[in-house]
């Protein structure tokens, strides 16, 4: 007795990379594979790094320890701050590692969490920036109604949204890119697991995740760039009806710095993530993750604090100088 068994092309795809083995680390090849700049570069990143920890330390003790910045504009910034800290030290140490050894080994675990808190953070950071957006609206725009709209209860609930949207978005896109199989080969040209390289190196059909990936980088990078850019527009607006040349400059200073800030990260972001294809040119997704994941949170504490009127008050207040 004899049996016929019709197998299609998709079964026997899916039998076959069944058997392969998978892949049980990758290899990230760093920032820099060339030997004459790895050192430059190591001292100069480190220095970076330092650098940024130190200025958001500095932000959050001022912020925490002095009444006069328990306002809901630093409570955000010390939001922000924080996320910065740790943003950075999920994804520079890995790029001082590379550096300083080369490509290196990392298991496929360590890599899915890498990129789990990479997605978490980044999302949060955009939905902080609208809180910001929005709370500079509401104090230029709308100021007798600030005290209502920004109470303490609203922008602690607008921080656990971004922190918790944060968490929500990263576990869809962590598990859809972690189920995918790798058979090989397990070499990331990034100094990071990010998910363009790891898709790259998928070897089952990668769409539907590519789809979730797109629909969620356009929900919230765009979503929270239209409400940052309403927000600063609206400003620009009202800023324009001012009757005094003095308050017209120090709003357009102080805005113009922001939007500096904003426009720099999303645009490296969404040329990045609002793509609803694999990305190819690796070595320019290299430089575009150095400007949003080291010279952002570098650049956000001086442009939103530390040129700070009040900051500077409490800061010299704190150090005691004339």
């Amino acid at each position: 007795m004899s049996t016929n068994l019709f197998v299609s092309p998709q079964m026997e795809r899916s039998l076959k990379v069944g058997n392969m083995t998978r892949v049980q680390e990758f290899v990230l090849l760093g920032l820099s594979t060339r030997l004459d700049i790895r050192d430059v570069l190591f001292v100069t990143f480190l220095a970076l790094y330092l650098l940024t920890l130190l200025e958001n330390t500095l932000i959050i003790f001022l912020i925490c320890s002095h009444t006069d910045l328990h306002k809901p504009m630093y409570f955000f910034l010390g939001n922000l701050s924080c996320l910065e800290m740790c943003y950075v030290s999920v994804t520079t140490p890995s790029l001082l590692v590379g550096l300083w050894t080369g490509p290196f080994h990392i298991s496929f675990t360590a890599c899915m969490t890498q990129l789990f808190f990479f997605i978490s953070l980044i999302c949060t950071e955009c939905t902080l920036l609208a809180s910001m957006a929005y709370d500079r609206y509401v104090a230029i725009c709308r100021p007798l109604h600030y005290p209502l709209l920004m109470r303490p209860q609203v922008c602690l609930n607008l921080a656990m949204a971004s922190w918790i949207g944060g968490l929500l978005v990263s576990v869809a896109k962590t598990t859809c890119i972690a189920s995918l199989s790798y058979c090989g080969p397990n070499v990331l040209n990034q100094f990071f697991c990010d998910v363009s390289p790891l898709l790259n190196l998928s070897c089952t059909h990668v769409a539907l995740t590519e789809l979730v990936d797109f629909i969620s980088a356009i929900v919230i990078f765009c979503g929270t760039l239209l409400v940052a850019l309403a927000s600063y527009s609206a400003i620009g607006l009202t800023v324009l009806r001012m009757p005094s040349a003095a308050a017209r400059h120090k709003a357009f200073s102080t805005c113009a710095s922001h939007l500096v800030v904003v426009g720099i990260f999303y645009s490296a972001a969404l040329f990045i993530y609002c793509r609803p294809s694999r990305i190819k040119s690796m070595d320019l997704n290299k430089v575009l993750s150095v400007i949003y994941t080291v010279a952002t949170p570098l650049c956000n504490p001086i442009i939103y604090c530390l040129r700070n009127k009040e900051v500077h008050a409490v800061l010299q207040k704190t150090l005691h100088w004339p």
